[in-house]
């Protein structure tokens, strides 16, 4: 079975350039971001630096004044639909949505990841995988999540009806056993018993890829990403970097350390009966002193 990109409709997904300018578009967006810059200030800037034979400057104009009025570039994306895929909509409403860790940064480096795979020799396979992971990983949700990836025009009809299947059954059926079961590899372990047998839905992943899923069949998912990210090459998506390294707790400690150090200073200050509140730059650390001493 051929795992050949499926640019079956011309038009109906970017070209090649598109995608190095997104990629492009979706890096600059999250490093500046990173530096404190406002959106509306990166979109005004990096308006000019994209290739302007591409689509990519109109749309990011639109963004611009999208965000002017609504405060939400989820809102621009969605109104771009013949440019920004569901997905990539999705992803980035996801980010806007309260309550959630899941941040503006981390979205546009799914969307850049994402972007250079389709820049590469992209398969349907490897992009319904990525996509999969990002969602599984980042908690996103699968319901809206597969219906915007189905959505994706670089899918055929195969696949769309795939996500659909993996919608309803994701969470009754293991994960792992979904791809498992529109293998090569299944049809193949079934004809050793039967070989007149005929699946009743297309195989759309191969025998490697298969057997990795047969072997991750009821172990944690992200363990079957992975295998196929190693043996196959599969786009990797980024992974939530936690606060809770060795430097992050120094750093805790040190700021806890200072705070001690000044309460210290302010005791022996008042024993002293020098104490000046103007020598200490921490208003709120005399309120909660004032609050244990009135309690």
């Amino acid at each position: 079975m051929s795992n050949a990109p499926a640019r079956t409709a011309p038009g109906q997904i970017p070209e090649r350039d598109e995608c190095i300018e997104q990629t492009y578009f979706f890096r600059i967006f999250r490093e500046r971001i990173a530096q404190n810059i406002s959106a509306q200030d990166v979109l005004a800037r990096v308006h000019d630096e994209v290739l302007v034979t591409t689509k990519l400057p109109f749309a990011i104009q639109y963004l611009s004044t999208e965000l002017k009025h609504s405060g939400l570039l989820g809102d621009g994306f969605a109104r771009l639909p013949h440019y920004f895929t569901p997905f990539q909509t999705f992803v980035i409403r996801q980010a806007e949505a309260e309550g959630k860790r899941f941040t503006i940064p981390v979205a546009f480096l799914i969307l850049e990841r994402e972007a250079a795979y389709k820049a590469g020799e992209p398969t349907q396979a490897g992009l319904f995988v990525y996509q999969l992971e990002a969602i599984t990983r980042n908690r996103l949700g699968y319901d809206a999540g597969l219906r915007a990836i189905g959505g994706d025009p670089f899918y055929g009809p195969a696949w769309v009806e795939n996500a659909e299947i993996v919608r309803r059954q994701i969470g009754v059926v293991d994960l792992a056993e979904l791809v498992y079961l529109r293998s090569d590899t299944y049809v193949a372990d079934e004809r050793r018993d039967d070989p007149a047998y005929q699946p009743s839905l297309p195989p759309l992943f191969g025998e490697k890829e298969g057997r990795i899923a047969r072997a991750s069949i009821r172990r944690d998912p992200l363990f079957l990403f992975a295998a196929l990210q190693r043996q196959l090459n599969y786009p990797e998506v980024p992974r939530l970097v936690q606060r809770d390294d060795v430097s992050t707790k120094i750093e805790m400690l040190q700021t806890k350390v200072r705070d001690l150090e000044a309460r210290l200073r302010i005791l022996e200050s008042e024993q002293r009966g020098t104490f000046d509140p103007t020598q200490f730059g921490k208003p709120d650390m005399f309120r909660d002193r004032k609050d244990d001493e009135d309690q």
